[in-house]
């Protein structure tokens, strides 16, 4: 799951960041709103973080110009306002939920989940490949009756070639997928989580889920391997 931050407090935005990258999410942080609706727009998130008091365009013109260009992206709202006023008017918006600071970052997490439910419901709940199985809600992988257990990233790089599985998927989208915006390393990373991924899901069954396309990518088979 991939969230966006927009929030001016950086050393909110920044912790809050870090929490959730530790929760298995990939996220990407913006300090103003201008360039918080930029990439909102870019259509790539599952859920935005957005605060109410920014520069550049509050959070309530935000959220207005995503639902205006038809984006539903769910949005949970963070300010340090309080009162029924703000909450319906952030509501009225298009917002999905509302917190006020200062809030505990267990109920943060709690809201977050119980928005992403609500828009993973209904979508298919488990992705079978022959005896793999991938369950995208609990974050849970299978080789028959034998569950196999991945680290937040590999299990993020799994998902997303289990997504699209029989296709080649390149090492760019799996960055763009499962790194933030920020991350400029080595694109050779995915080289480590795909040789790890072949060390626990294949070596052990005798199996070749995933191949390397020269000079394209991987490909993760569709009966699974």
């Amino acid at each position: 799951m991939r969230l966006l931050i927009v929030e001016d407090e950086k050393r909110l935005a920044n912790s809050l960041a870090k929490g959730l990258v530790a929760e298995g999410f990939v996220v990407d942080v913006a300090y103003d709103g201008l360039t918080g609706l930029d990439r909102a727009l870019s259509g790539e998130y599952d859920l935005i973080l957005l605060d109410i008091m920014l520069p550049g365009r509050n959070g309530y013109r935000v959220c207005a110009d995503l639902r205006a260009a038809g984006d539903e992206t769910p949005v949970l709202m963070l300010t340090a306002k309080d009162g029924e006023y703000d909450e319906a008017e952030g509501l009225d918006t298009g917002a999905d939920d509302y917190l006020t600071k200062p809030f505990s970052y267990v109920v943060l997490l709690a809201r977050i989940r119980a928005l992403l439910r609500r828009r993973t419901r209904g979508a298919a709940p488990v992705i079978e490949l022959g005896d793999l199985r991938v369950e995208p809600a609990a974050h849970r992988v299978f080789r028959g009756s034998d569950e196999i257990e991945l680290t937040a990233k590999e299990y993020a790089v799994l998902e997303h070639l289990a997504t699209n599985a029989g296709q080649v998927v390149s090492k760019t989208q799996i960055l763009d997928h499962v790194w933030d915006a920020a991350y400029d390393g080595d694109p050779n990373i995915i080289e480590v989580y795909v040789s790890a991924l072949r060390r626990k899901l294949d070596a052990p069954f005798g199996r070749k889920a995933i191949t390397t396309v020269r000079g394209s990518g991987y490909r993760l088979a569709r009966d699974g391997g």
